[in-house]
């Protein structure tokens, strides 16, 4: 199995200064994202403890499951979060040339924009209006297909905090050790609002939001 740290190493952002990894700020502000979604039950369940906590996330929707499933689509934004683009067709970038790549990006993109412009505009804000924000699913692409996305006015959104929430040999305890010991101001956190990752997000998801709002940090969607 491929390790990769639960926190994002310096040295990999001073390598990709194009790319989003946090936020930088004093403040006392998480990111957390969501990536895969919409699914159903799952991403409900999401916005529910969401809600409880008064925070605030960024949902990174598979163009394919934004289709499947537009009336969890619509709730997402209905609760006030932001939408990313995750890609049509959950596409792992270096194993697909970047004219089909990109194809699918955009193919998700009309679909975000088609959705969004069937609600009622006054009940957006923002944040929720910018649609230029792009996570590779798997964090996988070539260069030419981070350049391409660029140009067409992408912000590319990675990570500071990887949960592990979809890794079955990753324990609960573990998954919530990922985050609690190692997030920090500005920090984006990825969870997965989906099947996989739901047995350790349905017992991490909850125990987080508690344990950051009790030190007094509040949580944002991207923007």
């Amino acid at each position: 199995m491929q390790i990769i740290p639960a926190k994002t190493p310096g040295f990999v952002k001073l390598v990709f200064p194009n790319f989003i990894w946090n936020i930088n700020t004093k403040n006392k502000e998480l990111y957390l994202t969501f990536d895969d979604g919409p699914t159903p039950e799952i991403t409900d369940w999401v916005l529910s403890k969401l809600e409880g906590h008064n925070a605030k996330a960024t949902f990174f929707c598979i163009g394919n499951n934004i289709e499947k499933y537009p009336e969890i689509f619509k709730n997402i934004i209905s609760k006030g979060h932001t939408i990313g683009n995750h890609t049509y067709n959950h596409l792992k970038g270096w194993k697909h040339k970047t004219a089909d790549y990109l194809d699918d990006v955009e193919k998700t993109q009309s679909l975000i924009h088609s959705k969004i412009q069937t609600l009622n505009t006054n009940t957006l804000n923002d944040q929720q209006w910018n649609l230029s924000l792009f996570r590779p699913p798997y964090g996988k692409f070539n260069s030419k297909q981070s350049k391409q996305l660029q140009k067409l006015g992408y912000k590319i959104v990675l990570w500071d905090v990887l949960s592990y929430d979809w890794d079955a040999s990753v324990s609960e305890s573990a998954c919530l050790k990922n985050v609690t010991s190692t997030a920090k101001e500005g920090s984006i956190i990825v969870f997965h609002d989906s099947v996989k990752a739901s047995p350790n997000l349905k017992h991490v998801l909850p125990k987080v939001l508690e344990y950051f709002s009790e030190r007094g940090f509040v949580f944002k969607g991207l923007n």
